[in-house]
């Protein structure tokens, strides 16, 4: 049982970065306190200003983001919201890598290689991945470079798995993440995002924040509506009015990521069996809806014996403007696809579970032939 907020007791400060604090959790093993500071900075802090309210802005944010991406099905390091500006996360040994995934082209992406017009759109999503180092300026590593450099962590080295899994996990988790704010008409154009090893599970994990200063984000894919991080980047003055109105941006998007956990869409599963004979087949169909967050209604009518009741069945529900599965063979995974379509909740967990799918196998592979070396 996890200790109160008011009896939480704070251990050494584990690492300390531009824009939050680390600290160990002595009452909670295999834990630590992430805690979010007022401040943001541009340019590996070469540009550096304090922005009351940021911490509560960023925490939320980051709390949001990955419930969305826990409830998925993507292994994070999140535990829970614990204030207003902090959250408990699994004690991870970070990677030095960060990942980007980028859908359109812009920012650095342009000088890199010129020649590429910016809005040039990447399909599928462009992976690159940067190494933290902020004496060179976080350089460009190839996926060759990251598995040479033989990391080990909590453990685990990092090898060609390891790192094809962290490349897998990124595109999925931006696409994840890009469906989710398209109903609210927002383009999610690049994301950043790191990755560390549980020190308990020894597995590497989403870890670090994913806030504001994490991704763009165009509103209409408007680059001029931009709410990011991006708009306090382009100051050519930091004045208290040009802070606020990054600030304003900021709250903008916190106030909407709460919306990323919810959907308009509605629906139900109707699974028609010809016997309560059926039952048992049906029910697993049921259970297996529920993962996918998908209400299921099991009925009892004959096709064959009784057509017009089997109708009337139908047109009830119908009536209700829902749409329906009538098929019980592969019926969870049907319906899911089919309220994938406008639900991102529903598709995020698809998602997730071909991400987790694939990755077993990675591991699986690479155990067997771990076992064939020792032989």
């Amino acid at each position: 049982m996890a200790p109160a907020a008011s009896e939480l007791k704070l251990g050494k400060k584990v690492n300390e970065g531009k824009t939050k604090e680390v600290y160990e959790l002595p009452d909670i093993p295999g834990c630590v306190l992430m805690q979010s500071k007022d401040q943001i900075t541009a340019g590996n802090a070469a540009r550096k200003d304090r922005m009351e309210g940021k911490a509560a802005i960023s925490n939320t944010t980051t709390s949001c983001v990955f419930q969305l991406l826990q409830e998925a099905g993507i292994k994070t390091a999140f535990v829970r919201k614990q204030s207003d500006t902090a959250f408990i996360a699994a004690h991870c040994e970070m990677i030095p890598i960060e990942w980007v995934c980028r859908r359109i082209a812009t920012g650095s992406f342009l000088k890199r290689n010129p020649g590429v017009k910016e809005g040039y759109k990447f399909y599928p999503p462009k992976i690159e991945m940067f190494y933290k180092d902020d004496a060179n300026n976080d350089p460009q590593w190839s996926e060759e470079q990251l598995v040479e450099a033989k990391f080990c962590f909590a453990g685990l080295t990092i090898g060609k798995t390891e790192v094809d899994i962290m490349a897998r996990s990124t595109q999925a988790i931006f696409e994840i993440l890009e469906k989710s704010w398209q109903p609210q008409n927002c383009t999610l154009v690049d994301l950043k995002i790191e990755f560390g090893v549980n020190i308990l599970t020894k597995e590497i994990v989403l870890a670090d924040v994913i806030d504001n200063d994490s991704w763009r984000l165009w509103p209409s894919g408007d680059r001029s509506q931009q709410k990011d991080k991006q708009s306090y980047r382009d100051l050519k003055e930091v004045t208290p009015e040009a802070l606020q109105m990054v600030k304003r941006n900021f709250e903008w998007v916190a106030e909407r990521v709460e919306l990323l956990l919810k959907t308009k869409s509605q629906g139900r599963v109707v699974v028609l069996m010809g016997s309560t004979s059926d039952i048992g087949h049906c029910e697993k169909i049921k259970k297996a809806c529920a993962t996918f967050g998908i209400p299921c209604e099991l009925r009892v009518t004959s096709a064959h014996k009784g057509p017009d009741e089997t109708l009337r069945i139908k047109a009830e529900y119908e009536g209700l403007g829902c749409p329906t599965t009538l098929s019980p063979e592969g019926a969870a995974q049907f319906a899911a696809q089919i309220f994938g379509l406008n639900n991102h909740l529903v598709w995020a967990k698809l998602r997730a579970n071909m991400l987790n799918t694939w990755i077993s196998l990675k591991q699986a592979d690479k155990k067997l032939r771990e076992c064939t070396f020792l032989y």
